[in-house]
Order: C-alpha cells, then structure tokens, then sequence
C-alpha cells in the first residue's frame, strides 16, 4: 500500500508542475483574495455612507439638523435633493444609500407642539452601508426629538435637570463582547476568506479528479495505486493538502500575528480546525466528483455549493431567521462549522469543550465522501467523457 501511496503521490507532484492552474488556483488566488479583503476592510467599520437630505423646511431648525446628520461619522451628505421622487430615484440608481426628510413647516409644527414627523429611508438591499445610513438617520433624529420636548419642558416651567431625568431616566452602558471596537473587519475578513478558500479546494479537487477522466488518465492513476481508490485519492489528495495547508498558514499569520486580529481563545484550536477544514472541503469535491464525474458538471457543481455558502452559514443573516427549509442547508457546508469554531474561538473565546461538536462535524465529511467512492472508481476504470 505505501508503494502504491508514495508512487501516486509523485505522479501528482508531477502533474502540479505540468499544470500552471495548480499554481494560480493553490496559491495565487488565496494570497492575492486574503491582501485584497484585508485591504478592502483596513478601516475596520465603513464610514461617511453617501446619502442625501431632502429640506422642504429651509429654516434654521431644518438646517441644524441637516449639519448634525452631516457631522456623524457614518453618513455624508453628497445631495441636497427637493423632493421625494428625486432622493427615491437617487437611491434606486445607487447614488446612494439613504435619503432624510424634513417636511415643509417643520419648525413652525415643531414649535407649536403639533408633532411633525420625520421620514427616513434606507437601501438595506447593501446590508452594511444601509444599515449604517440607518443608525445615523436614526440618531439624528431621536436625538432632535428628545431635544424638542426638553425645550418644550423647559418652556412651561419645568426644571432643566429634571427634565434630563425625564427624558432619559437610565444612563445604558454598553459592552459590546469579542469585537469591542466595532471592526467589521475583525468579523467578515476571516468569514469572507474561509468562504473563497472553501469555494477554490471544491474547485481545484474536482477538476484534479475529473480531468484523470476526462483525458482517459484514470485507469493509470488507478493501476498506479494497486487498482485502490483510497490509496489513489490519498496519493492525489495529500499533496495538494499540504500546499493548502502552506496557503492556509500565511492566511492565519497575516491576520493574527501581522495585523494582530483578536484571538482571544486557543490558536491551536483554530489551526487543527483550519487543517480539518481544509479536508471536509477536499471531501465534499471527491463527493461531486464522484456522484457527476464530469468537469463540466462536477466544477458546476463545486461553484454552486461554495457560492451559496457566502449566503446560507450565517455571515450576514443568521441562520435562525432564516426560512427552516433554507436554513437547513448550512448544515451541509464545512464553512458552517469552521466560521462557528472562528466565533467561539477567536472572538468570544470560550473553552474548546463547547466547539466539540463543530470539530465532530468536521472530521465527518471525510467519511461521507468515502460511501461513493466505488462509483469513482467504476468511472475511473471505464472513463466517457461526455462535452
């Protein structure tokens, strides 16, 4: 068995350097994707989010308000719009991604104690400028009405300071645990990066795999391996788990060790669930190699299973809200269990006992993938590549 191993896996070695796309897909890819997303997020949280006011006042109150939404970190205000229609059809052309109204009289009602009411409108189908946009708007505007009821307070005699307390009767402190500096990056870099490494070792595996069919190679790959379809996937798969493994290593490193990114739990556990990782993602391209051993077909398939992950493990929408029918679904990806490890790990830093299950979860994949293997081998032995 170890003759058959070790030859398979030199056969391998050769066909790595034959091939530039192992090169590009293996190494290139995660290097250029992990500075790209560490450079797109360097900020840490999106700032100054474009948005516009919609002024139908033009008073001094109106005004004020307006420079208050302007002085918030989170929003900028790039139009100065007359109208509803027009901030609408700003915001569906993407010119920006929320609109404030001030309604006409505003501070004639105001002052008069009639209640006037502001409007605004947020784009949440971009999650994260929209719902920034959202919290300043929202700021802004519950700050302007506790304003106008403790000036109206005041004015019939109402003692200032009691007003405060009657406004805001609890002072909130807030603790924001794992990510007290509110860094989006912290968070959506090493999910965005696990998602795209995931999404390039279902790629690379089943093209490695089905390419042996599709040029009529696999009965050598086969005879190579002592006609044993496990010591032929170990012989082709190891090789290009080490190289994974190299590119997986200088993603960790930049993130925790160069760009100190929290790790406030054990970073061996996230290197032994990075390992694990990368092989129930190896598993799950054997497993579509196996049930269409096609490259067409397979990589297809491969690149809706990754693609969808970015939207079914919970990156940006929990996967408790989700439709059950939906959500069930994010169970079925190795990401899942890698981006809770990350959680549990890296951000909250709990004991590695209560990430038990997700490792579990992990080390299944590979024996899921193993119960079709003898249609792979069956393929492989009698090899029709259908265009």
């Amino acid at each position: 068995m170890s003759t058959g191993l070790n030859a398979t896996m030199r056969r391998e070695i050769g066909r790595f350097g034959s091939r530039k796309i192992y090169l590009f897909s293996m190494v290139i890819v995660p290097v250029f994707m992990s500075l790209f997303f560490v450079s797109l997020m360097s900020s840490g949280l999106p700032l100054k989010t474009p948005a516009a006011i919609v002024d139908l006042d033009h008073s001094p109150m109106s005004r004020s308000i307006t420079r208050s939404i302007n002085s918030t970190e989170l929003i900028d205000i790039t139009q100065k719009l007359e109208s509803y229609d027009a901030a609408l059809e700003a915001t569906r052309k993407g010119e920006i991604f929320g609109f404030f109204v001030i309604p006409a009289n505003f501070q004639s009602d105001a002052l008069a104690g009639r209640t006037p009411t502001l409007e605004y409108y947020t784009n949440l189908t971009y999650f994260v400028p929209g719902t920034l946009a959202y919290k300043g708007f929202k700021t802004v505007a519950v700050g302007t009405t506790g304003s106008l009821v403790r000036t109206t307070l005041v004015s019939v005699g109402i003692d200032p300071e009691m007003v405060g307390s009657l406004i805001q009767p609890l002072n909130i402190d807030s603790h924001q645990i794992g990510n007290p500096w509110t860094n989006y990056s912290y968070y959506l870099t090493p999910s965005f990066l696990a998602g795209v490494f995931a999404l390039m070792i279902m790629l690379v595996t089943t093209f490695s795999i089905t390419t042996e069919i599709k040029y009529g190679t696999s009965a050598q790959w086969l005879r190579t391996a002592h006609d044993r379809i496990m010591v032929a996937l170990a012989g082709k798969l190891i090789p290009q788990f080490v190289v994974w493994t190299v590119s997986a290593m200088f993603m960790l490193s930049l993130l925790y060790y160069y760009l100190h990114f929290p790790m406030n739990g054990s970073m061996w556990a996230m290197f032994a669930a990075t390992l694990l990782f990368i092989a129930a993602c190896q598993a799950v391209g054997v497993l579509f190699a196996s049930i269409v051993p096609n490259p067409r077909l397979a990589m297809t398939l491969s690149a809706l299973f990754g693609v969808l992950s970015f939207s079914f493990v919970g990156f940006s929408f929990p996967v408790q809200s989700m439709y059950g029918a939906i959500g069930v679904f994010s169970w079925l990806m190795p990401v899942r269990y890698y981006f809770l490890i990350y959680i549990n790990a890296a951000l909250n830093g709990v004991p590695l006992y209560y990430s038990r299950w997700y490792f579990v979860a992990l080390i299944v994949f590979p024996f899921i993938c193993s119960l079709l293997v003898k249609r792979l081998k069956k393929a492989c032995l009698t090899p029709v590549y259908v265009p």
